[in-house]
């Protein structure tokens, strides 16, 4: 027989909880049983992992420190992944004892919420440990809470040894008929392995940068449709109004979602715009095409959309000013 415990508090010297569930797993070790303990608040790159350990279990300990409200965090974490990655066959079949050690008032909201959450997950709940304490060196050295944490022990073994059958309950039916995952539909050995990559924080970000690149990419090749590029340049010719321009300055527009760039000069009232970003410039712009558009359709100046982050500048910001001065967009 094996039971794995999952603690969700923080390892502080100070919390209870790890002195009940040291010694529920003595006397469970005493009754000859394989007894692993996962600390969540080690596991947190790896929490979506541990729903696979429930299978080598027989039954599973969920203990937690109420600290101010809730189960906390890691345990939440822990019974989300479950629901998204366990195996719901494996959890059928599995006795829960809940432990709760509070520091401030709702131990039993707390034990309530574990059981409920055990019971939607299909699992079969008994009776547990709930205590408030105020002073964690009296409670720990208390003879009668040691005997009652024997006796709930002891209590914990038989049922998972004789196979005891869980009453029915209403979650059960709420599970089955309202209570659906929207996730979707794998084997427990593809839930497995989606649960691996989900905490491989490399592996994650990966795939967001080939995602990215594959955006870019198809971006790219939108923007590559006949008229577009013609499009941009002619609606920077067709709003010039700067004929009369003193000014010899140069701009280089990049657009950064479709990998882009547009040069801009003005050279004593000659206006040269094209995409070959030849030499240096007075002023570089990173922008997306998006607020181009919005730009040259007058709907805003370029000084307005740099003063609303909605582009960033490099070089002389006298000349950037001076670029709506060039065009009248419409």
């Amino acid at each position: 027989m094996r039971v794995n415990i999952y603690y969700g508090g923080r390892g502080l010297i100070e919390d209870s909880t790890l002195y009940v569930i040291n010694s529920i797993a003595e006397i469970l070790e005493e009754l000859r049983v394989d007894v692993v303990t996962y600390n969540l608040y080690e596991q947190k790159k790896g929490i979506t992992t541990l729903p696979k350990t429930l299978k080598e279990a027989d039954g599973v300990i969920l203990a937690t420190h109420l600290e101010w409200f809730g189960i906390g965090g890691m345990m939440q974490q822990f019974l989300d992944a479950c629901w998204l990655y366990g195996d719901k066959n494996e959890i059928g079949r599995m006795y829960m004892m809940p432990v709760v050690i509070a520091s401030t008032y709702g131990e039993r909201d707390v034990e309530c919420t574990l059981i409920k959450a055990w019971e939607l997950l299909g699992g079969i709940p008994i009776e547990g440990l709930r205590a408030y304490v105020e002073d964690h060196t009296s409670f720990e050295t208390d003879a009668q809470i040691k005997r009652r944490i024997e006796k709930l022990t002891e209590n914990y073994y038989r049922s998972i040894s004789h196979r005891m059958t869980g009453l029915p309950n209403s979650s059960n039916e709420v599970r089955k008929k309202v209570l659906k995952s929207k996730t979707l539909r794998l084997t427990p050995q593809e839930s497995e392995q989606l649960s691996e990559y989900v905490s491989n924080d490399q592996y994650v970000k990966k795939q967001k940068e080939d995602i990215e690149e594959l955006s870019l990419m198809f971006k790219g090749m939108l923007g590559e449709a006949p008229g577009e590029e013609a499009g941009y340049i002619e609606r920077f010719k067709s709003a010039y109004i700067g004929h009369y321009a003193k000014e010899n300055v140069s701009y280089q527009l990049s657009l950064n979602d479709v990998s882009k760039t547009i040069q801009i000069v003005v050279r004593d009232g000659s206006l040269a715009v094209s995409y070959d970003a030849v030499g240096k410039a007075d002023v570089y712009i990173n922008i997306n095409s998006t607020v181009l558009d919005n730009i040259i359709s007058g709907n805003r100046s370029f000084q307005e959309a740099f003063m609303a982050g909605e582009l960033s500048a490099k070089g002389n910001f006298n000349i950037l000013r001076m670029l709506d001065t060039f065009f009248k967009f419409k």
